[in-house]
């Protein structure tokens, strides 16, 4: 569609709504040359004639008697499509939509949206639990406007910014060897069977790697997607685990690891190249401002 085309449109329904050239000019405030110029470019571009002559009046055409609802329709929907966009934008009604990870959704974001709300309390947000690589894949195609994940993506049109850093620990069964050590190399649970997070989760591939910087391929017994889960089959006797440290639960003994460093870093993505709205703008700040301290009082 021609750039001039819905400004063209706007015209035309006017003239064809008063039938009169000089009285559609006042109406809608441009001057009455303009307004015609306006009609004939519109007419050229479609490559039919609108309007004809009627004494001092103007009566539409069967092309124009065509376009008339249709034109109406589509301006109706821009009008609709633009006061949408309006209210999503606006700084105190407005939308935004946050995307995390499982794991932060028991603690942490509450927390941050609690203080948020505080603050904006007519600001909408729609909230997005999804796997890493899902939280990736609504940043890419628009649906979440920020999220709070990990691994922090190296790519073209991600921005990731880095907010704080979380333990994770080897669970084991309260009876198993190594629930009396206080620490442990990873290597010496290598013939364990591992509870792993499922494939698409980005625990999935950072215990992998933790595990071969030990030297070792894991086992799997079973792969999920909630850290609840895996705990709970640790307390079964089920396997072992690398899992962020939570409150202790009956059965199960989180032991620190020494080597490799199971740290993971946690941070807020965003796409690139966006301009964000009044409300992802404030959340953003609250987040940056905020998160590295509610993140570590919770890890």
């Amino acid at each position: 569609m021609h750039e001039s085309l819905a400004p063209g449109l706007h015209r035309f329904v006017a003239v064809a709504r008063t039938g009169h050239l000089t009285r559609a000019a006042e109406q809608i405030g441009v001057p009455q040359p303009t307004l015609s110029r306006s009609i004939a470019r519109l007419e050229d571009e479609l490559g039919v004639s609108l309007f004809r002559r009627a004494g001092r009046g103007l009566h539409l055409t069967a092309a124009g008697r065509t376009l008339l609802p249709r034109a109406e329709a589509a301006l109706a929907e821009l009008t609709a499509a633009t006061a949408e966009l309006a209210g999503d934008a606006d700084p105190t009604t407005g939308r935004v939509a946050l995307g995390f990870l499982g794991t932060l959704g028991l603690d942490a974001v509450p927390r941050l949206l609690r203080d948020f709300r505080r603050e904006y309390p007519g600001v909408r947000i729609r909230l997005v639990q999804a796997r890493h690589a899902g939280l990736l894949e609504r940043l890419r195609d628009g649906s979440v406007d920020l999220a709070l994940t990990s691994p922090l993506p190296d790519e073209t049109g991600l921005e990731s910014v880095p907010l704080a850093e979380e333990e994770l620990r080897l669970a084991v069964p309260a009876e198993h060897p190594l629930a009396a050590r206080t620490e442990i190399d990873l290597a010496e649970a290598a013939d364990e069977p591992f509870l792993l997070f499922a494939r698409g989760y980005g625990l999935h591939g950072t215990v992998l790697r933790w595990c071969r910087e030990a030297g070792f391929e894991p086992r799997p017994a079973f792969e999920g997607g909630e850290s609840g889960t895996l705990r709970g089959l640790v307390g079964a006797g089920l396997g072992v685990a690398l899992l962020p440290v939570a409150a202790p639960i009956a059965g199960v003994v989180e032991v620190p690891v020494r080597s490799p460093h199971t740290v993971r870093t946690l941070g807020m993505v965003r796409p690139t190249g966006d301009r964000p709205t009044a409300p992802v703008a404030a959340l953003r700040a609250h987040v940056l401002e905020h998160a590295p301290r509610v993140l570590a009082q919770t890890h």
